[in-house]
């Protein structure tokens, strides 16, 4: 303790001399007659005294900066030596409130001031197109266009094409869906392997077809099914060009609901098998059926090395205007970056559909004559009367006369390679028709603009934003499916995280079991485990299945795989821990019918809940494994059942701990009977594993029950009670209450139990924060909502229950939390009583149940006081914010998004931010307010193909994080970063203001790092696995530490993937490391919150990063491997600039 004391004393005098320095050089610059003489402006030859002043200024900030890591980190490893875990003992004050003591180790939240720099924008020169401006600016008025409805009139003469042919490319192709009105499995025996069957015979007949595939999950399944002679004429089409993957992802991803994760590792899976089988490294993009695109995709897709895309549905408005402007092609960059390091080059497709009709020209019933699947006699045919005629050696002059102008590309589907090899020769005029792939297209637009592939032609404009939201015709917005089958919405989240957890779980215990000469006992086989459940994952990314958009038995198809896997990634998770958590190895031994460890929870099937393990006590003690898979050292309350209320629980060196325990409830007056929930505060190694021991028994200091009160409202029912909990009933009250921690008290309304206000425990003034649930209708019209569309009937109405709302109140010292029971929705706000993370936002869920519903949908929507002027902010796959307006020109359901993490309002003095564990629809209809909708049941058709409604309702709990911050008065924390500013403003000042207007435009945002911690805590519970054997393990367990130290808090391991090996079967000994850095707000307050975090302006040293194992080869790829990106070098030190996403090659041992 002395020599902490010492090091502090030394640390506040480091800090003194450094801030008097900067406080003399402030002055001198301020007290500078020269400046006073000029009026405040600088001669030109003391512009670069002035500058080399502010750099040698920021240096020291960062040097001081450097000094307070250090003795940050010093005093976290004497606390952390010197006194263990903490032993917090919460007492009861006379005034009604738990107090829980603060921790004896000091927490820092240490940003470097250049890292603040990036989100105050301003560099580089702005978009010419910018989506939020063209959306502000559009009249989107649906002027009938003539034969090309939605366009306009087209005209052209003979002789356009005079100087120079016109290169048309025709792009056979086929749309495979991996599951929409069939299972995958029905699709591929009934149709997609017939398709690749033919293809590669109808290919080989002549060399100049080409035709187009993207989705990978298909052709492997296709590619396990043929010889070994079709796979080699399959290898060499490839390589002459004729079939070409594009994409090459392992579906063609929704592009609203999934997250980032779940695209690169699909894109991944696809990419590494196409290496692997054909030798192939897909080139261009295809994106023509999600609905609405996100600028998530051409980031990725250009860190994958692809040099093109095509996107096909885009509202139908935006389609005409960039025709009317020739902006269909463009450079797609990124709103954040100023150097057009993440430009990608995107052609849109002009018309309604990737269909022959909409796709050879602005005229669907010429074009719908050369679509040789409509031929007289067939299944399907042309609505415009006029049919498709056979083309013969007699006609095809005729014929090739009545085709329209083309650009310079289109894109039709379906094989009729004798009409396009006549027309070629036949056709007259300066035209040149022939097949093509996609990157055929791109190739011959590079060449004739002279430019190299992947650069930007000149003349061609850059464009910023997203094309969200989407609609093909009228006022039918497809803005439904971002909320379509909730449940499943939210079981995709629950699997993206077991696989990231197992992935790296998985890798570490491989990597210390070969360095510790062990692997042959380890159950490398896993590996085969994991890539299913990476398929798994992958095939749900499609753009019928996470969005909720396929038939019923479909959904249940792919319910019965995610089960399936997530079971398995258990399993993967369970030895790995196993492994990892003995303290002596050598006693290691994997028993597949006896696993070491039990799940956590278990679902009965896959349209089912989950029912958490309950942990037996007897005399015996019993052990839990808990696995936190963050990067980040975590502070968090772990909640077990247990079969008794006397129950001790102790740390791993086996000191007594303080718990909260509670009774589990079935309903709202009913517990479980013999099953109690306890709950313990504890510190959790960053991707690492702890351990507790549960013991049969009672410590009255430390065993704290919780009260309850339970609200009845009038309602006759009776109540379980439980001599261990003192509960009190309470017939009728309508008064309002409310809950408080260290940071926050919550008020809530005694009449609804929902959100009324919170107050910060340092303002007096509460903050409106109102929570109240909505039910929108549909309309009576003929258009109704569907699985795609929301076409409601008006604004939303007060949702009305039968009966009162039950109240349930529970108080502890570690969380405290109100439950209201409604018919519809049962709705839980929990606070919790910890510094950090955890108590510096509210925990939110709602469990929906609507399956008596007729065409409705449920809504929360939240009100505040905050002035947000029409403006909000919503992610874009949990990689990026985009804002959005609300517009006032557009119908109600035009101005909802995708919301697959967060959304957010603000003003100058706050932001309130819903954070979100599953993806759903989201809004801000008015000043001020949030709005998200829960669930749909709609008993109709919407038209576009499904042919059923939304009936097969589940019983869905969406859950939540509420977090209000308070804005500073500057735009970077901390004295040193405002001494910057201060500086800067004093010479640049214009040039500041322009930086304040930039970000005034709202062109980008970022979350606080606050934020972005908060998000990942909710996406990334703690798992809790008990221990199988109730006797006290031979080999004693000890908790596992992989990393040195916790990444910068800007930092997320995205994924730790072992590749591999030459047998599919097994891991190779290489591994695939993905790091994002992350761009965040400093502007929000970042005092007192009681965890750890420290930036590092964006280096990292992997060599010392994971304790126990050497970093023994290193090389940087392109995202999905494909590419080295360098040579592998002895040095480990890495850096990635804010936003950016890498992947290294990597062997640990």
């Amino acid at each position: 303790m002395k020599l902490k004391k010492q090091v502090t004393v030394c640390g506040a005098a480091i800090f003194c001399v450094a801030v008097f320095s900067l406080y003399l050089m402030l002055d001198r610059v301020q007290h500078d007659p020269t400046r006073h003489q000029n009026g405040g402006n600088f001669p030109r030859s003391q512009i670069s005294v002035l500058q080399n002043r502010i750099e040698q200024l920021e240096q020291l900030l960062e040097e001081n900066h450097e000094i307070i890591s250090h003795i940050k980190d010093s005093v976290l490893e004497l606390t952390a030596n010197a006194e263990g875990p903490p032993a917090m003992v919460p007492y009861y004050t006379a005034n009604g409130s738990w107090v829980v003591p603060p921790e004896p180790r000091p927490s820092f939240f240490s940003v470097s001031p250049q890292d603040c720099q990036f989100a105050l924008g301003g560099r580089g020169q702005k978009p010419e197109l910018q989506m939020l401006t063209i959306s502000e600016e559009l009249p989107f008025d649906n002027v009938d266009g003539g034969v090309w409805k939605q366009g306009f009139d087209i005209s052209y003469s003979p002789h356009d094409w005079d100087a120079e042919d016109l290169q048309v490319f025709v792009v056979p192709h086929s749309h495979n869906d991996p599951g929409w009105i069939k299972t995958f499995d029905k699709y591929y025996t009934e149709q997609t392997q017939h398709i690749l069957n033919s293809m590669v015979s109808k290919l080989q007949e002549d060399p100049r077809r080409r035709f187009l595939w993207a989705e990978v999950s298909f052709f492997a399944k296709w590619w396990d099914n043929i010889n070994a002679q079709k796979k080699a004429a399959v290898r060499r089409l490839v390589g002459n060009g004729q079939l070409e993957i594009v994409t090459g992802g392992w579906v063609m991803p929704d592009e609203a609901n999934s997250h980032y994760f779940a695209l690169i590792d699909q894109l991944i899976e696809g990419h590494q098998w196409l290496e692997k089988n054909l030798g192939a490294t897909p080139r261009s993009g295809w994106a023509v059926d999600p609905f609405g695109h996100s600028p998530t995709i051409p980031y990725l897709l250009r860190r994958a090395n692809l040099t093109s895309m095509l996107i096909q549905r885009v509202h139908y408005a935006i389609k005409k205007h960039f025709a009317s402007t020739h902006s269909l092609e463009f450079m797609w960059r990124q709103n954040w970056d100023s150097d057009s390091s993440t430009d990608l080059f995107c052609h849109m497709m002009p018309f309604y559909s990737y269909d022959v009709p909409h796709t050879c020209g602005p005229d669907p019933k010429i074009c719908c004559q050369f679509d040789f699947k409509r031929l007289p006699g067939g299944r399907i045919n042309c609505p415009w009367k006029v049919p498709p005629r056979a083309i013969t050696e007699a006609n095809v002059a005729e014929r090739g006369a009545r085709r329209p102008g083309l650009g310079v590309g289109s894109a039709a589907r379906g094989c009729f390679w004798l009409y396009i090899c006549k027309m070629a020769g036949g056709g007259g005029g300066a035209q040149v028709a022939q097949f093509g792939t996609l990157s055929d297209y791109f190739d011959a637009l590079y060449k004739r603009t002279g430019v190299e592939p992947g650069a930007r032609p000149p003349g061609f404009p850059v464009l910023s934003g997203d094309f969200f939201s989407y609609a093909d015709r009228e006022d039918h917005y497809w803005t439904g499916y971002y909320t379509s089958r909730p449940f499943y919405k939210s079981l995709d989240r629950v699997l993206e995280a077991h696989l990231r957890g197992a992935e790296i779980l998985y890798s570490l215990a491989v990597a210390h079991a070969r360095r510790s000469g062990l692997a042959s006992q380890y159950p490398l086989s896993n590996f085969a485990l994991l890539t299913e459940a990476r398929r798994t994952l992958g095939l749900f990314q499609h753009h019928d299945a996470i969005t909720g958009t396929a038939k019923e038995a479909v959904v249940a198809d792919y319910g019965v795989r995610l089960l399936r896997s997530l079971v398995s990634l258990k399993q993967v998770i369970i030895n790995a821990a196993h492994y990892l958590v003995l303290g002596d190895k050598e006693a290691y031994h994997f028993d597949p019918e006896a696993p070491f460890l039990q799940m956590d929870d278990t679902r009965l099937n896959h349209d089912a809940l989950p029912e958490r393990t309950v942990i037996q006590l007897d005399s015996s003690p019993r052990y839990v494994v808990l696995f936190n898979p963050l990067e980040q050292e975590r502070f968090s309350v772990v909640s077990l059942l247990v079969s008794s209320p006397r129950v001790r629980v102790l740390s791993e060196e086996g000191q007594p701990l303080a718990v909260q325990i509670s009774a589990h409830w079935s309903s709202a007056t009913d517990v479980v009977p013999d099953v109690y929930q306890v709950s313990v505060p504890i510190r959790l190694p960053a991707l690492g594993l702890g351990v507790l021991q549960l013991q049969l028994g009672l410590d009255g200091h430390r065993t704290l029950p919780s009260s309850v009160r339970i609200y009845l409202h009038g309602r006759q029912l009776s109540v379980s009670r439980q001599d261990a909990f003192p509960l009190r009933v309470i017939d009728s009250g309508t008064g309002d209450f409310a809950l408080s921690n260290r940071y926050m008290q919550v008020w809530f309304s005694g009449l609804t139990g929902l959100l009324k206000s919170i107050r910060r425990v340092d303002e007096e003034q509460e903050r409106r924060v109102d929570v109240e649930f909505l039910v929108y209708g549909t309309r009576t019209s003929k258009d109704k909502s569907g699985a795609y569309l929301f076409l409601p009937d008006g604004e939303a109405q007060p949702y009305v229950p039968r009966d009162p709302p039950v109240l349930r109140v529970t108080e502890g010292p570690f969380f405290s939390e109100v439950v209201a029971y409604y018919e519809h929705v049962h709705q839980v706000v929990r606070l919790y009583n910890l510094p950090g993370v955890e108590g510096l936002s509210l925990d939110m869920s709602s469990l929906v149940d609507i399956r008596d519903y007729v065409n409705k949908e449920l809504a929360l929507r939240i009100h505040t006081d905050i002035d947000s002027q029409g403006a909000f902010f919503t992610d874009l796959n949990g990689f990026q914010v985009q804002p959005r307006r609300y517009l006032k020109k557009l119908p109600l359901q035009a101005n909802f998004y995708p919301m697959p993490v967060m959304a957010y309002i603000q003003d100058a003095q706050n932001r309130l931010t819903l954070h979100t564990a599953q993806a759903l629809g989201v809004s801000s209809l008015h000043d001020g307010q949030l709005e998200v909708i829960l669930d749909r049941r709609l008993m109709q058709d919407d038209n576009r193909g499904l042919g059923q409604g939304l009936k097969d309702n589940k019983r869905t709990c969406n859950h939540f994080r509420l977090l209000l911050e308070r804005r500073t008065l500057g735009s970077e924390p901390g004295f040193f970063s405002k001494l910057a500013a201060m500086f800067r403003g004093l010479i640049f000042h214009s040039s500041r203001s322009d930086n304040r207007e930039v970000q005034d435009g709202r062109t980008t945002s970022y979350p606080s790092l606050l934020s972005h911690l908060t998000s990942t805590y909710l996406n990334t519970p703690v798992l809790a696995l008990p221990v199988a054997k109730r006797q006290l393990p031979g080999p004693g367990l000890r908790s596992f530490h992989p990393l040195a130290s916790s990444l910068p808090c800007d930092f997320h391991l995205l994924n730790l993937r072992t590749l591999q090996a030459e047998d599919d079967a097994l891991p190779s000994a290489e591994t695939a490391l993905i790091l994002h850095r992350k761009g965040f707000d400093c502007g929000l307050e970042a005092k007192n919150l009681g965890f750890n975090c420290t930036t590092s302006q964006g280096k990292v040293a992997l060599g010392s990063l994971f304790h126990g194992l050497d970093v023994g080869f290193l090389q940087p790829t392109s995202l999905t491997l494909l590419y080295p990106l360098a040579s592998p070098s002895n040095s480990t030190d890495i850096y990635l600039e804010p936003m950016e996403i890498a992947t290294f090659r990597l062997r640990l041992g």
